[in-house]
């Protein structure tokens, strides 16, 4: 559960009088988590031509979303050192002392083990194990073997924030499905150009912080050509799932309309770059994730909207 982990660049509000729960809240990501869980859910539509049982819905969205929150916290725990030296991250609850390291990883063990126990009690054992490898993908491979020890690192650690449909998928049918791949293909490869975007303006801070990012160790050139290339590697990937026949017209659509916006962006980005637009990028970018899936929940279904609205 990595790559959706930079689903805003704003710096993390820290109160530092008020309610103790709020700097603990913070810590999860909410944000974040709320993008995760929402992949997810599409995954368990996509899953099935029928209705989601609601309780089992609910308890998969909420024990996937504990697993998420988890790897949060933990992500925050051993990335505390870096985040005091970067402007986007200074105010973060454990920068600012506003939670101390211990609570932290009592709250990051919590969320884990109320996860686990609620994804093996009651949806299935699969997507139990899949949630645990997700988070510890993130909150430990990720953070501690990946995001300091090479560029590449949005690339390799991207497996980790994919897996939300595939965690959906699992809750509803217990197995992982050649479509279910296909949307963990779409968001491993919709990763790099959303982070990079993001790397491009936040350079320094990263380079301040001993973070071998793409645009610290290659240039910024250099990194935006990659955010082309991997922009057309991710719209050749969203068209997959029409020639598999997953998807009909409507996705097929609405899927090419956002891949030009995207390659549109990109190409900006390469020949005439700003901050500004970087921002912009990466900012798209978000938008364009939510709204693809929202594309395939709204084909996949359109039979039965159509039939509850002419009803």
């Amino acid at each position: 559960m990595k790559s959706q982990a930079s689903t805003t660049d704003k710096p993390t509000a820290v109160v530092r009088d008020g309610w103790p729960i709020r700097r603990y809240y913070d810590l999860t990501k909410p944000r974040v988590v709320g993008l995760i869980v929402f992949t997810a859910i599409v995954g368990m539509f996509l899953a099935t031509n029928e209705m989601v049982p609601f309780v089992r819905l609910v308890l998969a969205a909420t024990g996937i979303g504990l697993g998420a929150a988890s790897g949060a916290v933990l992500n925050h725990v051993l990335d505390r050192n870096a985040d005091a030296v970067m402007a986007r991250t200074q105010a973060r609850p454990l920068p600012t002392g506003a939670v101390g390291t211990l609570g932290a990883l009592i709250l990051a063990l919590t969320l884990a083990i109320l996860s686990m126990l609620l994804l093996v009690m009651w949806v299935n054992f699969l997507t139990a194990a899949l949630t645990f490898a997700s988070m510890i993908g993130y909150g430990v491979i990720y953070t501690v073997f990946l995001k300091y020890a090479t560029p590449q690192n949005i690339v390799i650690g991207g497996a980790a924030g994919a897996t939300p449909p595939v965690l959906g998928w699992a809750a509803v049918t217990g197995s992982v499905s050649a479509d279910a791949l296909l949307l963990f293909l779409i968001i491993f490869c919709w990763t790099p150009p959303h982070f990079w975007a993001l790397a491009l303006y936040r350079r320094e801070e990263y380079a301040n912080a001993g973070i071998p990012m793409l645009p610290v160790t290659h240039g910024m050139r250099y990194t935006r050509l990659q955010i082309v290339l991997y922009t057309a590697l991710l719209c050749a990937v969203t068209l997959l799932p029409f020639g598999t026949q997953m998807f009909g017209i409507v996705y097929l659509a609405g899927s090419v309309i956002l891949n030009i916006g995207f390659i549109y962006y990109a190409v900006r980005l390469y020949n005439n770059y700003s901050d500004a637009l970087a921002r912009q990028t990466f900012s798209y970018s978000i938008q364009y994730l939510a709204m693809l899936f929202g594309l395939m929940l709204i084909d996949h279904h359109a039979g039965s909207l159509v039939a509850l609205i002419t009803r």
